[in-house]
């Protein structure tokens, strides 16, 4: 099974080109049969540009969370603590293997109404 989410094009290469080891979020899918990640890179690029498999998802405070995955977060510090600001669970989705695609794809080919999520959505 596999989600789509809605990824900052900045952060979707850091996470093509293996810098980005950890995709934060401040929800997370409920289904634990989800075992891959489509990238949607969000405007101005707009496409579908490649997926991960997912090693693990992490719950933790967000100091604790950050503490354990902030050698390869792919994020500053200050970006990480204002994105969880106020929160007492941060998720973080280990990135286990990533695949680029050579020729990004449309939403549309993942969900029918062709509009990406403003998180996730589940696709087959």
């Amino acid at each position: 099974m596999k989600i789509l989410l809605s990824i900052r094009p900045e952060y979707a290469r850091r996470i093509l080109d293996g810098t980005k080891r950890f995709e934060f979020r401040k929800r997370i899918h409920r289904d634990p049969r989800v075992q891959t990640v489509v990238i949607y890179a969000t405007m101005p690029v707009g496409m579908v540009i490649g997926e991960f498999t997912i090693e693990s998802v992490h719950a933790d405070d967000p100091e604790s969370l950050w503490e354990h995955t902030k050698e390869h977060s792919g994020i500053s510090k200050e970006f990480f603590s204002s994105y969880f600001h106020g929160r007492d669970v941060a998720y973080a989705i280990e990135i286990k293997k990533v695949r680029k695609f050579r020729k990004p794809k449309s939403v549309s080919e993942y969900l029918a109404s062709g509009i990406a999520p403003q998180s996730y959505a589940y696709v087959d």
